[in-house]
């Protein structure tokens, strides 16, 4: 049992990173109705300027946080102005392949600028274990939970109960409607990249905290398991993204425990094949009805 709930806990750990980027991929294709596969290299960058913030300038942690996130958030508001509203009545697929091109674009770009070899770097997070009998939280966990948490929370009230939030969901309805409204799409959907970018930011420096290694390639897999994460909890639901995030987390932790290690990434793939099956949707999605 304690080694179950050890587990269990390593999985709310990595969980609520992946919630945290899956709230990202949410508010993107909740409003903009795409999937921006360039998110989980957003992180990425992220954990970079945290580093250079960190152990190169020399800046205190709390201001290199604050650097990080409001860097990813600019790097949104420019990747979308650029590569995305250009292709803002281009088909699908058009707007798929930039996505992956302007991914690897930011893992090439990484690569120029650091190189290929691992950097270590401790983490930032500095809170005291909490212990419960023989089994122990480590801060780390507790801090990622927690911000996870008020994040979704506080995204939940900002799109349900602010003006700007009633601009999102009109322009998620109806783009050409919200315009005669009087209502700026293309400053909304900016809105939204900087806000899911900077939930990018918030997750790239937890995710260094937990892992303490750097690389040009460390968002690609974590994003794509936050994608899974937001399709299993209802992409488009902010609370759907939190509650796949936490299963995603949890259901590897256990896989890894129990199965397999090298059948853990398999089974959390084949999650997502079988949610496709039984429930498109996802957990708390609602099914739509397009008009042809």
């Amino acid at each position: 049992m304690v080694r179950f709930l050890e587990q269990f806990i390593n999985g709310l750990s990595v969980g609520s990173v992946y919630a945290l980027i899956a709230l990202g991929y949410t508010m993107v294709y909740g409003i903009a109705r795409m999937i921006n596969f360039a998110h989980g290299d957003i992180i990425m960058v992220g954990a970079y300027v945290l580093y250079v913030c960190k152990s190169i300038i020399g800046l205190p942690s709390i201001v290199s946080v604050i650097v990080t996130i409001v860097f990813c958030s600019l790097l949104g508001i420019t990747i979308e102005k650029i590569a995305y509203k250009p292709l803002r009545k281009a088909p699908s697929l058009a707007v798929l392949i930039t996505a992956i091109g302007m991914s690897f674009l930011l893992q090439a770009l990484s690569l120029l600028i650091f190189g290929a070899n691992p950097i270590t770097f401790p983490s930032v997070i500095k809170v005291s274990p909490i212990y419960i009998g023989s089994i122990t939280i480590s801060g780390i966990t507790i801090i990622t939970f927690v911000v996870t948490f008020i994040c979704m929370i506080g995204l939940t009230y900002f799109v349900n109960n602010t003006k700007a939030g009633s601009a999102m969901r009109a322009a998620s309805e109806d783009k050409p409607a919200a315009e005669l409204m009087g209502i700026n799409v293309n400053r909304t959907i900016s809105m939204v990249f900087a806000i899911g970018s900077a939930l990018a930011g918030v997750a790239g420096f937890l995710y260094i905290s937990q892992y303490q290694s750097l690389m040009p390639t460390l968002g690609a897999l974590p994003g794509i398991k936050a994608f899974v994460a937001a399709v299993l909890g209802g992409i488009g639901s902010i609370p759907g993204a939190m509650l796949g995030g936490i299963m995603l987390g949890v259901i590897e932790s256990l896989s890894k425990a129990y199965i397999s290690t090298q059948l853990a990434d398999a089974i959390v793939f084949g999650i997502l094949v079988i949610v496709l099956i039984v429930k498109p949707s996802g957990l708390l999605g609602k099914n739509s009805i397009e008009k042809v």
